[in-house]
């Protein structure tokens, strides 16, 4: 087995031909004109080998036949490769005895796998020096092809052939700032098999985090933060795109990786942990308006146009609203094509490779994930007995503790038995809808802020029918409100920790 360790970048390609040859990378010519790579990706129909992790495909190299397994795509840099030379085209299992997809191999199997997918890659390459580590440069051109869907291929790879991974970041900051190179976390199998999907293009969701209970808290933490962060990434062209949904969901693995940073605080290194938080609270700042106020025009400000309620009100917040949600995804935009997001997934992706533990556990994640969970709701259950007399930001604050749970329910739920789905589904649920209702409680203090300040900065020509409006939202809001607290109240008090623990082989 060989372990490739590697970084991808997405580049424009305006920015291809000029890479090899500007920036001071004139390291020895590997080769001139570069290789046409053909590669051709295999599974089943239900995609059995993907959903196990691994990746098989068969390239043709200057009319010789390659096939490769990959393991290990939880978004680091570093996975397991297993090289073949085959006779043909179709992939020759016989060759797989020694890696992962060996358990899979099956007399079936072979029958099953088909084409899934194809690249058609042109790829140059070089290697440079830097310091005492030897890194390949190459750049990739062509197409991801999935029966007539096909998406354009324009890529930056760095991957570490000898030496420190410290100097593979110090190569990728230096042509991050040279050429506007962005950090991709998706492979481009991965790639195909959204295009298979049909969903290349749009909002991403959360991932399934998949973890083995005798792992390290320390190395399960790398597996959470890789699995947000793919999530964070995968989001970023439609917030360029101003789509909803991907600032939502790009938002959404935010704060799931601030969640995991502090479930695991007490064995990250302080000083760049703090680093890495403040960066991403900066982000997340600069996404939440265009959240907030995409929320306060599509559930406060549109249901009352179908009410009792002035029109010329109704459209003149509609319409301040409106010009106001562009600014605010626009922000969005602009941040996520600054030098600072490009900045900061390189400084994250390292903080996640190379940080260590500050204090030693000997505990496996399966022992870590029963006590965080005790110890977490046991707190929230304890601070909600005391809910209604909790100010706005003592909910707000509460809100957040039980999304923290929620997040960790997800992390972990695959140390669980399947036998032991059901009272983590059950504890999910419940954890949903208590923040569901605080959220909605939080969202109506921050509509409350936005329906005065349009009533007070009205135009005189429909400031009157403008701030009746504003107080029909006000007013409507208040009085769910009170229904939101009974809710949160009543599942707070059912809220139990876990009779069940997590499966524990170490």
């Amino acid at each position: 087995m060989n372990a490739e360790t590697e970084l991808k970048f997405r580049i424009a390609p305006r920015q291809l031909s000029s890479v090899l040859r500007n920036n001071g990378l004139n390291g020895h010519r590997r080769d001139q004109a570069g290789q046409t790579l053909v590669s051709t990706y295999f599974d089943t129909n239900k995609h059995k080998l993907r959903r196990h992790g691994l990746t098989l495909r068969v390239r043709k190299v200057e009319g010789r036949y390659v096939q490769t397994v990959k393991a290990g795509g939880t978004g680091g840099v570093t996975r397991g490769e297993w090289e073949r030379e085959i006779s043909g085209a179709s992939p020759d299992l016989k060759k797989t005895r020694k890696t992962p997809l060996r358990q899979l191999a099956t007399g079936k199997l072979p029958r099953k796998l088909k084409p899934v997918f194809q690249t058609n890659i042109h790829r140059k390459a070089r290697a440079k020096r830097v310091r005492n580590s030897e890194i390949e440069l190459a750049v990739d051109q062509g197409r991801i092809s999935a029966g007539r869907r096909s998406r354009p291929v324009s890529e930056l790879e760095l991957e570490l052939k000898s030496g420190r991974v410290a100097d593979l970041f110090r190569l990728a900051r230096k042509l991050e700032r040279s050429t506007g190179a962005e950090l991709d976390l998706r492979s481009k199998s991965e790639r195909g098999f959204q295009l298979v999907a049909g969903n290349g293009g749009g909002a991403q969701h959360a991932e399934p985090v998949e973890l083995k209970p005798e792992l390290p808290p320390r190395d399960a933490f790398r597996v959470i933060a890789h699995s947000t962060l793919r999530q964070i990434t995968a989001n970023a062209d439609p917030v360029r795109d101003m789509d909803a949904e991907g600032v939502h969901q790009m938002r959404v693995g935010l704060r799931r990786l601030r969640a995991a940073i502090s479930l695991f605080s007490d064995i990250l290194p302080r000083a760049s942990t703090a680093r890495i938080k403040a960066e991403l609270k900066w982000l997340t700042g600069e996404l939440a308006p265009a959240r907030e106020i995409d929320v306060f025009l599509t559930e406060s400000i549109q249901p009352i146009t179908e009410k009792d309620v002035p029109r010329r009100g109704a459209r003149a917040l509609r319409a301040k609203f409106s010009g106001e949600r562009q600014a605010a995804f626009r922000r969005a935009r602009d941040a996520v094509a600054s030098a600072r997001y490009r900045r900061l997934l390189i400084d994250v992706i390292e903080w996640i490779e190379a940080g260590r533990s500050r204090v030693k556990d000997d505990r496996s994640i399966a022992a870590f994930a029963a006590q965080v969970l005790d110890r977490r709701i046991r707190k929230a259950r304890k601070e909600g007995k005391h809910l209604n007399d909790l100010d706005p930001m003592q909910r707000h604050k509460l809100r957040i503790k039980i999304k923290k749970i929620r997040y960790a329910v997800d992390f972990f739920e695959s140390l669980y038995s399947d036998t032991d789905q059901k009272e983590l589904a059950d504890l999910s649920d419940r954890l949903k809808q208590i923040q569901s209702a605080l959220g909605s409680l939080n969202d109506f203090m921050a509509h409350r802020e936005l329906a005065t300040e349009a009533a007070l900065t009205a135009p005189p020509a429909h400031r009157r029918a403008q701030a009746f409006a504003s107080g029909v939202i006000v007013g409507h809001e208040r009085e769910t409100a009170d229904g939101l607290m009974k809710d949160a109240a009543t599942e707070l008090r059912r809220l139990r920790k876990l009779r069940v623990m997590p499966n524990d082989r170490a």
